[in-house]
């Protein structure tokens, strides 16, 4: 099936996949070809996509997204969100440090603005984390 992934800044995927797994508001759903027509939300988390049906683990291809919205068709997958960052292109000591910022700033907020989007800082770098520990785990 297709699989596109496209971000604010323009289409970040667009091939053939086995299986995408998103992360929406009622937890992961796991799509494979022939999958039931759907339109969910996507939610801060971790994208997982195999790219064969003969892929092991360590083949896997994990981003870490910002929410947005999910259309699944029976031959293809689109997801549109506002960031999506690869794996590779965490850096797990200034993820750390940015959460810990985050953290902070939340502890401090001296308003709901300020509060919400500490919270949504929070919620991105926590991502990043898990991400970066997806990929530690499988390639161990």
């Amino acid at each position: 099936m297709n699989f596109k992934l496209v971000t604010l800044l323009g289409v970040k995927i667009d091939q053939e996949v086995y299986e995408v797994i998103i992360p929406t508001p009622e937890g992961e759903i796991a799509v494979y070809p022939s999958h039931e027509h759907l339109v969910s939300l996507a939610v801060p988390g971790a994208i997982t996509i195999r790219y064969s049906k003969d892929d092991s683990d360590d083949k896997l291809e994990h981003l870490a997204i910002s929410g947005g919205v999910v259309e699944i068709l029976h031959k293809s997958v689109k997801v549109l969100v506002d960031e999506a960052i690869h794996s590779d292109e965490i850096i797990e000591a200034e993820s750390q440090a940015a959460l810990d910022r985050a953290i902070e700033l939340r502890k401090n907020a001296a308003n709901q603005i300020e509060l919400d989007k500490a919270y949504q800082m929070v919620d991105r770098h926590q991502v990043r984390l898990k991400v970066a520990q997806l990929r530690r785990r499988h390639r161990s």
